[in-house]
């Protein structure tokens, strides 16, 4: 099975995550282009009921180990080199998470071979596979071309539609052993954090301020229309930084990527770190005082005036119509 691609299975306290759907999508259509089988990897124990999920993939390369859940990057760059040199694999995808971050540079060390960050799109070309990242917030794209058929692919989260990696039917599953692991560190228990705010990425609605409200007090003029219509207020990073919001309430890149039915950016401009974070929102509503702010490009609904003029118009109206 030579120049197979694989494909890291991430999950977390026993839920697989969305970007291993991506990442499955995506690596089915590149293999079938260069005519290679594609596996999923899992490591750890406690997945079994999800494999007749992972059905778009040739096979299951699994690895039981409690060890496993939850191991230190070192050593599961370690086992992943073994499934590598096992399946004789050109490529390995990789989610870019707070999961398996350390994981890429350390494999990459392991195995002599380039890793690839922020993939934010894949193509062959001329037999080539054509890696596109997002640079500086998503303000430089750049193509590297993996000419010696092999390497490693860090994929941004939301990059591809997870829909497409999700088929139901269970293929093979391939039960590996490997060589016992030796660590001087290993994971004992995870403590879950006391409750202490919402949660913006389970929210339905989020008014969402930014610079453009001025000054904390004028965040009231945000609460009055969600005690209207519901949801939780977010915002973009100036706002956090300035101690308005908690951190748990911050938008984008370096906060939370939240896909509300509904999302106001008041007073918004739209930088690239805020606008990963919210793009995939159902319906955007922007007011915004700059005629040329970005927030515009994506929104589906825009008012150029100042928020403190139609805010409080608005929430007026909706009260009148309820």
């Amino acid at each position: 099975m030579k120049n197979s691609i694989l494909v890291l299975v991430e999950h977390f306290q026993g839920a697989v995550a969305d970007i291993t759907y991506e990442m499955l999508g995506a690596g089915r259509k590149i293999a079938d282009s260069l005519n290679v089988p594609l596996h999923a990897v899992v490591l750890g124990k406690g997945l079994n009921e999800f494999y007749s999920r992972f059905g778009i993939a040739d096979s299951i390369v699994t690895v039981e180990d409690d060890r496993l859940n939850m191991a230190a990057p070192g050593m599961t760059a370690d086992v992943i080199k073994n499934i590598f040199l096992l399946k004789e694999a050109s490529y390995i995808f990789l989610g870019g998470t707070n999961i398996t971050s350390g994981v890429g540079p350390s494999l990459s060390a392991r195995l002599s071979l380039p890793l690839v960050n922020f993939c934010k799109n894949l193509r062959i070309e001329e037999g080539k596979l054509v890696v596109t990242s997002q640079l500086f917030g998503g303000k430089i794209l750049s193509d590297t071309i993996l000419s010696d058929g092999k390497g490693i692919i860090s994929v941004y989260p939301g990059s591809f539609p997870a829909e497409n990696g999700k088929v139901v039917k269970t293929p093979v599953i391939e039960d590996t052993t490997m060589p016992a692991l030796q660590y001087k560190s290993s994971f004992i228990k995870f403590i879950e954090p006391e409750p202490g705010d919402v949660d913006i990425t389970k929210e339905n609605i989020l008014i969402s301020v930014g610079r453009g409200i001025e000054t904390s007090d004028n965040i009231g003029i945000a609460e009055d229309l969600m005690e209207v219509i519901g949801g939780a207020i977010a915002a973009s990073r100036p706002v956090i930084d300035q101690g308005w919001l908690p951190l748990s309430r911050q938008v984008g890149k370096s906060g939370m990527i939240v896909k509300p039915k509904l999302y106001f950016a008041l007073g918004i401009s739209g930088a690239p770190e805020h606008v990963e974070g919210m793009k995939d929102s159902e319906l955007i509503i922007a007011i915004n005082k700059d005629s040329t702010a970005p927030i515009f490009n994506i929104a589906h609904y825009g008012i150029c005036a100042d928020l403190q003029d139609i805010i409080p118009l608005l929430t007026d109206k909706l009260k009148l119509k309820k």
